[in-house]
């Protein structure tokens, strides 16, 4: 005997697609909207607390700033582009190699010195989404 499997999809099938559709498009909507959260703020903080806060996309050009912190001077650079460690006496120069951070969320870690720059949104009330 022939056995008769129905593999034609049927209106519940469809409705359960279409809601998934419309629930994915909702979620990449919110992700895609949450992406400007303003201007591209550098944050510098030593063993956690904020020592400075450049608002880059008001710089006419590079500025650089010196900081201190655990025996060690740093000196920073920042542009309307982003912000990187131009000079500094730490022995491991990995802040230095770093290069510069462009993109919000992105940051700089100096160890030996504690010292971190992190770039962020202007009104820090947004929703960041990390993906990969």
């Amino acid at each position: 005997m022939k056995s008769s499997i129905d593999l034609c999809p049927t209106r519940w099938d469809l409705l359960v697609a279409a809601v998934i559709l419309l629930l994915a498009g909702g979620c990449a909507l919110a992700l895609g909207s949450a992406g400007d959260g303003g201007a591209l703020t550098a944050v510098v903080s030593v063993d956690g607390a904020e020592v400075d806060r450049v608002a880059l996309d008001r710089l006419s050009g590079p500025e650089r700033r010196t900081y201190e912190a655990s025996g060690y001077v740093l000196t920073v650079e920042f542009s309307p582009e982003g912000a990187a460690v131009a000079e500094s006496d730490c022995p491991t120069q990995d802040c230095v190699h770093t290069g510069t951070v462009r993109s919000r969320g992105r940051s700089i870690v100096c160890l030996p010195a504690r010292l971190t720059v992190r770039l962020t949104g202007g009104d820090d009330g947004g929703v960041d989404a990390v993906i990969g």
